[in-house]
């Protein structure tokens, strides 16, 4: 009886410093920074007319981000001389390429993708409507949950994909960013009904097109309204006139609970 009791008593303890480091890690989960990053990169086309992965990967690697939207990429396309150019991206950052295609583009393919300092633990592709047909990208990682689309470019288009894009984000209780060319102005119908339920990140006061001549905000950083809270430390809307048509954006973010 007594060696029954001894035992039952180290099986608890066991058990107990066993379930500290987990409850340890839970509290440890907040406050996390992150440094948001986003990009349409025009297919790598810049505005000198020269086609070329490597500048836009400079550019990634200059601002050392954690994960990255980037919209306009080509896969294999004859105009992108056959690349796949989020692959490539991946190389040559040595962050890890998740692809959504969206479009048929003769041989190959045009659509978003996402580079992460992390593998992703799990990755989504919804499709959206559109004139041309669009996509909304998710990939979990270990704290958040990332997403990017390039929003249609008729205002119809636009509104029909915001549900779809709603009902997702309700479907995650981890914090829900997303970010891309939504290709529309903040005080748009569109705009307006998407922050009804996502709070910025991302300074929409700041022009974000075109490129050499920025006249308007259409890329945007937002957080999903389901509890969670962030705190933008730094945004920048960077000085990059030539390699794409529109400038990357970089928010150094704080998330709270």
């Amino acid at each position: 009886m007594k060696i029954q009791k001894i035992t039952r008593t180290v099986m608890f303890v066991m058990a107990s410093l066993m379930f500290m480091p987990s409850m340890q890690a839970q509290k440890k989960a907040y406050p996390f920074q992150k440094r948001i990053m986003s990009y349409n990169v025009h297919h790598c086309l810049g505005m000198d007319n020269l086609l070329t992965v490597q500048r836009i990967a400079d550019i990634i690697k200059s601002q050392n981000p954690d994960v990255i939207a980037l919209n306009e990429l080509d896969s294999v396309a004859k105009r992108s001389e056959y690349v796949y150019q989020l692959g490539e991206l991946g190389k040559m950052t040595t962050y890890h390429a998740t692809y959504a295609a969206s479009i048929p583009l003769g041989t190959g393919k045009y659509g978003v993708g996402i580079l992460t300092r992390e593998a992703p633990k799990s990755v989504k592709r919804i499709p959206l409507p559109g004139e041309e047909p669009r996509v909304l990208l998710v990939v979990e990682l270990e704290n958040f949950v990332f997403a990017t689309t390039h929003l249609d470019l008729t205002e119809e288009g636009r509104l029909a994909s915001l549900p779809i894009i709603f009902k997702e984000a309700k479907n995650w209780k981890k914090p829900f960013v997303m970010a891309g060319d939504w290709n529309d102005e903040p005080t748009s119908k569109t705009m307006k009904e998407l922050t009804k339920k996502f709070t910025y990140i991302s300074d929409e006061s700041k022009f974000t097109f075109s490129s050499d001549e920025p006249k308007i905000c259409i890329d945007y950083l937002a957080l999903f309204k389901n509890g969670h809270k962030t705190r933008t430390d730094k945004y920048q809307v960077l000085n990059e006139p030539v390699a794409s048509d529109h400038c990357p954006i970089v928010a150094d973010v704080t998330f709270l609970k």
